[in-house]
């Protein structure tokens, strides 16, 4: 995100209305350079043990897949920053799961096939990026967890987000 404009033109998402109970996924997204916002692509390919196909972030290590809620997206906007799904480079964009109450070692199935194992909650901030500097927070490094591809498919955007060992 670094050098990006945090009030850059963005097409409008919100989680719309009529949504299934339960925990989703909101948006996909991918990026080709690390530190860029990630755009919302609908869908991705996720393959077990590196990440998501075509994503910079992918490779073997424990932080495969980023995601954020939409209520801590929603922390952001609240002061007046047109931030969106993708702007803190969360790979998926959650809505209706309380990602803080997970530990590392669950299991979480996304859709039909795909199951990730949280490895992490939080992180580091080395250099403050564009929107902490803007408003002197940043909700990713609270907020955000990340996790491994334990059996790879397809995630698309409404896909449902079930707890696995709970």
């Amino acid at each position: 995100m670094e050098g990006a404009s945090v009030l850059a033109p963005y097409t409008e998402l919100r989680a719309p209305a009529g949504r299934p109970e339960g925990a989703s996924v909101l948006a996909v997204c991918t990026s080709q350079k690390k530190g860029t916002r990630k755009q919302n692509v609908g869908q991705a390919e996720f393959i077990t043990g590196h990440g998501i196909k075509h994503d910079a972030h992918a490779g073997a290590g424990h932080r495969q897949v980023s995601l954020l809620a939409w209520e801590s997206v929603e922390k952001i906007r609240a002061k007046g920053l047109n931030v969106n799904a993708g702007s803190f480079a969360e790979n998926i964009t959650t809505q209706g799961i309380d990602l803080l109450s997970l530990a590392a070692g669950q299991r979480l199935k996304i859709g039909q096939d795909v199951i990730l194992e949280v490895t992490q909650i939080g992180k580091q901030c080395h250099k403050p990026c564009a929107i902490y500097r803007q408003t002197g927070d940043c909700v990713m490094p609270k907020e955000g967890i990340f996790a491994k591809i334990i059996h790879g498919g397809i995630v698309k955007a409404d896909d449902r987000i079930v707890k696995l060992n709970d």
